[in-house]
């Protein structure tokens, strides 16, 4: 999704407007994670950008970009830009540990 949200539309509250936008944002990413994820990948992955205009969006976690979006609104942005994109994810496998290598305080007292 790559789309520029109006924060201020005549005639409506703008505290719904916001939510209406974040809901839309919100929508988006459950209707993405419900796709069959390609084989080889474990998750889908999230690559967001947002500003105020496409030529000014910046990198952010999908983490983040509702809390940007509220930002954007408290300090009376009329529009903001909002880009995501939704790529196979692959999870790290956990670190091994090899526990005959690997010395403990309790080895140590005896």
């Amino acid at each position: 999704m790559k789309k520029t949200f109006p924060l201020i539309v005549e005639g409506k509250n703008r505290d719904r407007v916001l939510e209406a936008v974040k809901h839309e944002i919100r929508k988006y990413v459950r209707r993405e994670r419900r796709r069959d994820v390609p084989a080889g990948s474990d998750y889908w992955d999230f690559d967001c950008r947002f500003g105020l205009t496409p030529d000014t969006a910046e990198p952010t976690h999908l983490g983040n970009l509702i809390g940007l979006v509220d930002v954007a609104a408290k300090d009376g942005a009329d529009r903001c830009y909002v880009e995501i994109l939704a790529k196979p994810g692959h999870r790290k496998p956990p670190q091994d540990s090899n526990p005959a290598t690997s010395t403990s305080p309790i080895d140590d007292i005896a």
